[in-house]
């Protein structure tokens, strides 16, 4: 009895060892600081998935140190949202629609990442003021303007012009995302286990203060939707 006591104590502390090397592996990949240490170990491993699983390697998205700022991304898998996450070196505030936020067994990560839900079809101002207010605060808010999985092979839509709108109110820059390589494309959960070779792109940031709605709203379609690879070392 003794004997098996002394062998469960070793692997107990073997494992110990194992989980705190491989807890500290992933914290190199983490770039942003969530706000609390399971947000940050979990952003820690999300970015490790990503980087090492994955194969993104390439630059971080070059938002400002401090201060509003609004990413917004091409939307071709579930994978995206944790790819803007291994790729941005501030934690992001992710526009997300209702009945993913309302997912079950999801919700209590949503929460931790304080997304916004966005009614889409009943009270979608409800969001907008909410992301104003997380802009006011000087927060990154994420979003992905094509409202749901895009493809590139799909029939033209024409992107929601809730960033540029945000951009007019805020002054707020923001940073064209373009992501493509994911090899689950166009599946929400399937996109998570298929292995990949992620490439992203950004673009320089515009602040939309002038220029009519509808100019400004396609001018930053065409830059989520075009690949140029400017952060991309490995393309």
């Amino acid at each position: 009895m003794a004997t098996g006591l002394l062998v469960s104590l070793i692997l107990a502390m073997l494992f110990g060892f194992l989980l705190h090397k491989f807890v500290r592996y992933c914290d190199q990949f983490r770039l942003a600081d969530w706000g609390g240490k399971f947000s940050n170990r979990l952003a820690a491993l999300i970015s490790c998935f990503v980087h090492r699983y994955h194969g993104l390697s390439m630059k971080p998205i070059p938002l400002p140190d401090s201060g509003a700022a609004i990413v917004v991304c091409n939307h071709i898998s579930g994978l995206d949202p944790l790819v803007l996450i291994a790729a941005t070196p501030r934690p992001l505030r992710f526009l997300i629609a209702r009945e993913e936020y309302e997912r079950f067994g999801l919700q209590w990560l949503f929460r931790l990442g304080h997304c916004i839900p966005v009614e889409r079809d009943k009270r979608p101002e409800l969001a907008m003021r909410a992301a104003l207010r997380a802009i006011d605060n000087g927060d990154v808010v994420a979003l992905f303007p094509h409202g749901r999985i895009h493809l590139p092979a799909d029939m033209p839509v024409r992107i929601k012009g809730g960033a540029v709108r945000l951009s007019q109110l805020t002054g707020a820059p923001v940073y064209p995302v373009h992501v493509e390589g994911i090899k689950g494309e166009g599946h929400t959960l399937l996109a998570i286990p298929l292995k990949s070779q992620i490439k992203l792109s950004t673009h320089p940031p515009h602040i939309f203060t002038s220029g009519s709605n509808d100019e400004n709203i396609r001018k930053l379609q065409q830059l989520i939707e075009t690949s140029t690879h400017i952060n991309n070392e490995n393309s």
